[in-house]
């Protein structure tokens, strides 16, 4: 097939700041316990977090994304659409 017979994809979900963080803890095969030994933030807080009854905020962010060998803003804007921003 030629490549003019691909759509592109289109994103059909919103990610919310904490599920971005589970997402990627969990692609990582990593548990709650396990970020929670590598950044030192208490597992609660990490549960709270990525079930969005904590806000993450900047320097968690920071932390976790190190431990998750990712940039910050992946964790922060996961619903970031750039084309959008970009017509505004």
């Amino acid at each position: 097939m030629a490549s003019k017979d691909f759509r592109k994809a289109r994103r059909t979900i919103d990610v919310s700041v904490g599920e971005s963080v589970r997402i990627i803890r969990e692609l990582q095969e990593l548990s709650q316990t396990d970020l929670s030994a590598l950044t030192g933030i208490p597992q609660s807080t990490i549960s709270a977090i990525e079930n969005d009854r904590v806000n993450l905020g900047v320097e968690r962010a920071k932390v976790i994304a190190r431990a998750l060998s990712c940039h910050p803003a992946v964790l922060v804007f996961p619903s970031w659409d750039v084309a959008a921003e970009s017509a505004a």
